[in-house]
């Protein structure tokens, strides 16, 4: 069933009020549309990217260029999501229009490779978190880095049936939210 504003009520996992323009770092999930494998495999804790991963990959790297004002830090390509930290260094663009220009770039060019046009790769929205000390920011990265490792276990592997939306209401002393695989290990 399509989203219709007037049946599902969407609620935000924004913080409310805050400015995601501001610089600071954020970590960041995109999940594909459906938990689909496209992006590649797992192979002895290893990502082996598909021609699909290869080009969300280029895409992630290619965002310096695009966008001159952030900086990339920690990243992951998991067979059918992402994981990474962006961080904005001044208020020229908002997180939302990082994560819009990601998400369409490479779904055009996956399109493309696929012979398809207008077919969702990625999940409505996005997972973010707002990193507030180095703290945080250590655990963040270790959890990105040890993704791989982790994937039998993990809430998005296609063997786990329940459904995501359930894994994004746990709350932190900072008022913002973390899936509960990675709440547990901050």
């Amino acid at each position: 069933m399509k989203y219709n504003r007037d049946i599902h009520h969407r609620r935000s996992i924004r913080l409310q009020g805050y400015d995601y323009s501001q610089p600071g770092a954020y970590f960041i999930t995109l999940c594909i549309d459906k938990r689909e494998c496209l992006l590649g495999d797992i192979q002895e804790q290893t990502v082996i990217l598909s021609r699909y991963g290869e080009v969300v990959d280029f895409n992630w790297f290619n965002l310096t260029k695009i966008y001159p004002s952030i900086q990339l830090d920690s990243f992951v390509i998991m067979p059918n999501h992402i994981h990474g930290i962006i961080i904005l260094t001044d208020y020229s663009h908002n997180l939302s229009e990082i994560i819009r220009g990601l998400k369409t770039f490479s779904a055009r060019r996956i399109n493309q490779l696929r012979s398809l046009s207008g077919i969702s790769i990625w999940q409505r929205g996005y997972y973010e978190h707002i990193i507030r000390n180095e703290t945080t920011l250590t655990k963040i990265q270790e959890y990105i880095l040890n993704n791989p490792y982790n994937w039998q276990k993990d809430e998005m592997h296609p063997s786990q049936k329940f459904p995501i939306s359930q894994k994004f209401n746990i709350k932190l002393n900072d008022n913002s939210t973390l899936p509960m695989n990675l709440s547990s290990q901050l």
